[in-house]
């Protein structure tokens, strides 16, 4: 069992209640207003932290024109890089108020920083973990640098082959970070469910030590769910208040609804997988009495045989089980039973002597 990591008080590892990011990304549409209230949002359909992305058009990309930052196909295309960047980052002087509200709301905030910049603007403000989105999976010094914080990191690997999250886990893990939370992720918005394999959650925990949760871009929160199931302690989703509000992440972001589903669900799957017991539980205890059990179905005097006809196998279980009844054919009464009474022990000459327990 793996130690939970800890994210501003919350532990979170499989044992515990799944621990539920809304990603605000681009979905503040440039409003500074629409931002403040996402958080409030995300805090309302209980959410445990909602997290932003920290960069400007200039620390993520080059403004060029050159085929290599024309955006093609997808959501995005006939854009270049720094377009959309430029319409979708959260600027610098924003994130302040962003975390002082979020603090006063008693919600965690948090940020995936894309240079060493951000990663200082964030320090200033105490941020509690960071992320390392999948594109910046392959960033080592950028990985490095975060790591050497000491703060609780979660990585999305989307995209990346084994060796590659191996040589970011690596980078992470001897720059100082000692708590770790590898996501699976699927780099593409919206994101098909079949395509996140998500079989292989049990490999990547165990292939690199870690808590592993679930960065989802599906449209609905089925493939969340059922990650939870198979160990996914963290789950991550892009949330907005208007899934039409025309911003570059709003078509595959949840709505407010949704998002509070996600949160309930999640947390009642995880309680619902329990432990490996097979047991009676309290809340079932009380149905005992209606399972199934044996009755007369005739009246018998002293001295007369039990038949097949004397006796059924029905509810109420207030008699014998019904696993007696073959042995029960053939035995004789000892006292006077009426039908529709339950078959007990002490009725017969004797009980055989392969039947043994407390009497019904």
């Amino acid at each position: 069992m793996l130690s939970p990591i800890t994210i501003d008080g919350r532990k979170i590892s499989a044992e515990h209640p799944p621990y539920v990011i809304a990603e605000m990304s681009a979905n503040h549409n440039g409003q500074l207003a629409s931002a403040l209230n996402i958080i409030r949002a995300a805090k309302d359909c209980g959410a445990d932290a909602v997290k932003l992305q920290t960069y400007t058009p200039d620390t993520i990309t080059l403004k060029s024109e050159k085929a290599d930052f024309q955006i093609s196909e997808g959501l995005w295309a006939g854009k270049t890089l720094y377009e959309l960047y430029k319409e979708a980052h959260l600027p610098f002087e924003w994130h302040k108020p962003l975390f002082d509200y979020a603090k006063h709301l008693g919600i965690t905030i948090f940020s995936t920083p894309f240079d060493t910049t951000a990663v200082d603007l964030l320090e200033s403000l105490n941020a509690p973990a960071y992320k390392i989105a999948s594109f910046e999976a392959v960033d080592i010094p950028l990985i490095r640098y975060v790591a050497k914080t000491g703060k609780p990191l979660i990585i999305s690997t989307g995209m990346a082959s084994l060796e590659e999250i191996r040589e970011a886990v690596d980078a992470a893990r001897s720059s100082g970070c000692n708590e770790l939370v590898l996501l699976k992720c699927v780099s593409a918005y919206p994101a098909p469910p079949a395509d996140y394999n998500l079989s292989s959650l049990r490999k990547l925990s165990e292939e690199f030590n870690a808590i592993v949760g679930l960065s989802d871009h599906t449209i609905s929160n089925t493939t969340a769910i059922a990650a939870v199931a198979l160990g996914a302690a963290v789950i991550e989703k892009h949330f907005t208040l208007d899934r039409n509000g025309g911003g570059p992440d709003d078509s595959f972001s949840i709505e407010p609804e949704e998002l509070s589903a996600l949160c309930l669900d999640s947390k009642e799957t995880q309680k619902a997988l329990g432990n490996q017991e097979l047991v009676t539980q309290a809340s079932e205890s009380g149905n005992l009495q209606f399972r199934r059990s044996l009755y007369y179905t005739k009246d018998l005097k002293p001295g007369d045989l039990i038949t097949e006809n004397s006796i059924k196998s029905v509810r109420p279980g207030f008699g014998l089980p019904p696993k007696h009844f073959d042995t029960l054919i053939g035995s004789v009464v000892t006292k006077s039973v009426s039908k529709h009474c339950p078959v007990r022990w002490n009725e017969f000459y004797s009980a055989p002597s392969e039947i043994s327990g407390p009497e019904a």
